[in-house]
């Protein structure tokens, strides 16, 4: 078999998964809200408003999450996170919901000492998955001392009976030095 054959031989089934996706109505989509609170939707947005609409409910889904973690409660767990989430902590340990839900209610966890916000989001919207990045920021109290941590989350969500779930989610911390500068 000569080069170019096996170069058409692997671009063939591709450009077909390409277009079966496209007739599928997959698309990608982002949304960042501007830091000043206005609403500015992409392009893509504007050609696919239940896209638009279903990205603002997830960013919505994750900002009403994050208020609710400083209350610890096990509900605001159960809701956001699907039975089968495979969570990536920010140190590299792999958890469960189990593991997610076992020190809900501790007001002792130290998320439940800490407050959280989401901003400079990013949804790309598949059907019922999403793929959604963000910066995270906790602010909370180092040995009495206040201080400000920064992460960059990615997660991705299903939409299951109707409400949207995280499958999975990664957290990985921006280092002190970029923590300042942004």
């Amino acid at each position: 078999m000569s080069e170019r054959q096996a170069v058409l031989r692997k671009a063939i089934p591709l450009c077909g998964i390409v277009l079966v996706l496209g007739m599928t109505g997959y698309s990608a989509m982002i949304y960042s809200p501007p830091a000043n609170g206005a609403s500015r939707l992409p392009a893509a947005a504007q050609a696919n408003p239940k896209s638009a609409d279903e990205s603002k409910e997830i960013i919505a889904t994750i900002q009403k999450f994050l208020a609710d973690v400083p209350a610890n409660k096990r509900d605001t767990y159960d809701r956001f996170f699907a039975d089968d989430v495979i969570y990536t902590r920010n140190s590299g340990q792999v958890v469960t919901k189990k593991d997610i839900l076992a020190d809900a209610d501790n007001p002792a966890a130290p998320r439940a000492n800490a407050t959280f916000t989401g901003e400079d989001f990013t949804v790309h919207q598949y059907g019922d998955t999403a793929i959604v990045n963000f910066r995270l920021v906790m602010h909370g109290t180092d040995n009495g001392t206040a201080m400000t941590r920064s992460f960059r989350n990615t997660g991705t969500f299903m939409k299951r009976n109707g409400r949207w779930q995280v499958i999975a989610w990664q957290a990985t911390p921006i280092a002190e030095s970029q923590n300042r500068s942004q």
